[in-house]
Formats: structure tokens, sequence, C-alpha cells
């Protein structure tokens, strides 16, 4: 490619502007409190906790070794607020319990919850697992109450989405593997959950099955946590993105778009907190009566 002197000129001028702008950025935000860090505050696992004004450490430990691996129990902010959303869930559900057990016609939160509880049963555990699938209605609920929380948590100021830590949605995807697995073993004995891995395929397939169908049930907990990651930590992208044009384009004039669509978009985060936690509950109610009705099926041939 060929490139006159005019040209070259240009874009070491061009260069030379870039390189001046960052620069600037760079003394603004650090004079302004970097700015973008405190926009994505949500996102980012910190050990501290930040309140108008100021700032609260967080206890930490040393990090210690156990076989080589380097294991740090420090409190963090999505930890924090982990506990927070566990305190709420077991306050909210213990009030709710007593109060139902007192009225034969469920009032105020013990009506919401018993809302949720008959969805969850009717809607999930029942259509995908049966009536066997009952026994795992409280884990079902469970996941879901827990998840729900953690994703509203993230929406209140100087709050703190869990749930766009992949370390926790990694954990309850983990969990979910489990109760997978367990829920097939239980319904058919661990000798047909075995056998399930074959496929039903000639024993001189079995080489190319059993690790297709080992791979298969590594991908379905792993769809969970990184889909629960994503949408959870996509909207504040967005959020952050829409409020960056103001800077962007350095004028005023496009604040009331760039507010407008973040208002817009908080409501939409508002419904997608709800979406999210009946999604992970569904998908996983959904593989655990795969399992059982495999594991179902080979213990009736």
């Amino acid at each position: 490619m060929f490139i006159n002197s005019d040209s070259l000129e240009t874009i070491q001028h061009s260069a030379a502007d870039t390189v001046q702008a960052v620069a600037q950025t760079a003394e603004h935000g650090e004079a302004g409190g970097n700015l973008f860090t405190e926009l994505l505050h949500h996102l980012k696992d910190s050990h501290e906790i930040e309140y108008p004004g100021g700032h609260l450490e967080l206890p930490h430990f040393p990090p210690f070794e156990i076989g080589g691996l380097t294991i740090d129990l420090s409190i963090t902010k999505h930890v924090l607020f982990m506990w927070l959303a566990a305190a709420i869930l077991l306050l909210v559900t213990i009030k709710a319990a007593k109060k139902n057990s007192k009225s034969l016609i469920p009032k105020g939160i013990g009506n919401l919850i018993e809302v949720f509880v008959q969805f969850i049963r009717d809607e999930v555990a029942l259509p995908n697992m049966g009536k066997g699938g009952l026994r795992y209605l409280p884990y079902l609920l469970t996941t879901f109450f827990f998840i729900l929380a953690m994703n509203l948590l993230g929406l209140i100021p100087y709050g703190a989405s869990a749930t766009g830590n992949i370390s926790v949605t990694l954990s309850l995807a983990v969990i979910a593997f489990i109760m997978i697995q367990l829920s097939a073993i239980k319904a058919g004995g661990f000798g047909n959950y075995l056998k399930h891995l074959t496929g039903g395929v000639h024993p001189m397939l079995w080489p190319i099955m059993i690790p297709i169908e080992v791979l298969g049930l590594f991908t379905k907990p792993f769809a969970l946590c990184i889909r629960l990651y994503a949408n959870m930590t996509g909207g504040h992208i967005v959020i952050v993105s829409m409020i960056g044009l103001i800077f962007l384009f350095k004028s005023y004039l496009i604040a009331p778009a760039s507010v407008g669509f973040v208002a817009a978009i908080n409501m939409l985060e508002l419904f997608v907190a709800f979406l999210q936690a009946y999604i992970f509950t569904m998908l996983t109610s959904l593989f655990m009566g795969l399992g059982i009705k495999a594991a179902e099926e080979h213990h009736h041939h």
C-alpha cells in the first residue's frame, strides 16, 4: 500500500492528538476519582464497601497454601452481599412460614412467597421432573430465591451483583451438577446410571459414545454458569456505555438521551433479575428430569 507524504503527516497528527487525549483523560480520570471504575462498582469485587462520602474496609486475612494451591479466605464485597442475600432470604421465608401457619388464607408477604412457591412447584418441578421430583422442590426453591435476592441486591445504589462474579455462578453450577447426578442415581441406581453413559449402542461404539456422554454431563452446568454470569454482567456494561456517551461526545445535549436509556435499562434489569433466577432454576429441574427419566427407562428395561 502506497502512502504519500500528506497522508503520513495526517496520520502523525492524528496519533499525536490521540495520545494527548488519552493523557488528558487519564489526568482528569485520576482527579475525578476514576469515573468508569466507579460506574462499574457493581461488578468489581473488592475488600471494601463504598458508601456516600467514603468506604469501609472489610476484614482481610493472610492467604495460605494447601498442596501448592493458594487459598484466600478474606471477606470481599461479593461474599458480604451473598451473606446478606442469605440472611434476607432466611428472615423473609421464616416470617412468611409463621404467618401462613397461623392463617388459612395467606396475606401480605406470606401470600407473595406462596405465589412463587406454587409457581416453581406447578410450572417448573412437576412438568420437568414429575411427581417424583417434588422431593427436590426445597433445593429448587432455595436456588430460585437465593439467585433472585443476589440479583436484586445488585440493583440498589452502592450494592454489588454477586451473580456477576464467575466464581459465584460456577459454585451454583457445581451444586446443580451434583444434584443432577444424585437425582439420576437415586432414580435408577448407580448401575443404571453408568449404563446410560453408553447411550444404548453396541459395545464396539462405547469408546466413542462414553466420552461424548461424559462431556455432555459437564456442558450443562457450564452453560448454566456462563448464562447467569453473562446476563447479569451485560446489563451493567450497557449502562456504563450509555453514560460514557456523555463524556465521549463531551456535550450536555446527549445527556437526556443517555439518562433515558439508562432508566429504561434499569427497569429491564429488574425484569432480568427475576428472569435469570427462573431460567437457572427451570434448566436445573429440566436437566434433573432428563437424568431421572433416562435412569428410570434403563431400570425398567
